[in-house]
C-alpha cells in the first residue's frame, strides 16, 4: 500500500488523528507499507493504541 499524503482528500483535516502523523510526523514523501504492516496497524488501531489510517484518495487524485 502506498500512502501519499499529497493525494489524501482529508489532508490537513484528518492529519492530527491519523496513524501516519502519529508514527512519522507529517511526511512530505509517500510511504509504502506492506500487507503485514497494514494488518498490524489495523490491529493496533482497533485496540485503541494508535489512531486509524485516515488516508482517503479520490479516483481523480489516485492517478
Amino acid at each position: 500500500m502506498l500512502i501519499d499524503c499529497e493525494k489524501c482528500e482529508v489532508r490537513n483535516v484528518g492529519c492530527a488523528d491519523c496513524v501516519v502523523s502519529a508514527m512519522l510526523g507529517a511526511p512530505f514523501e509517500a510511504v509504502e507499507i506492506g500487507d503485514g504492516e497494514r494488518r498490524a496497524l489495523d490491529v493496533l488501531a482497533e485496540g485503541g493504541m494508535l489512531p486509524p489510517l485516515r488516508l482517503t484518495i479520490s479516483d481523480e487524485r489516485a492517478s
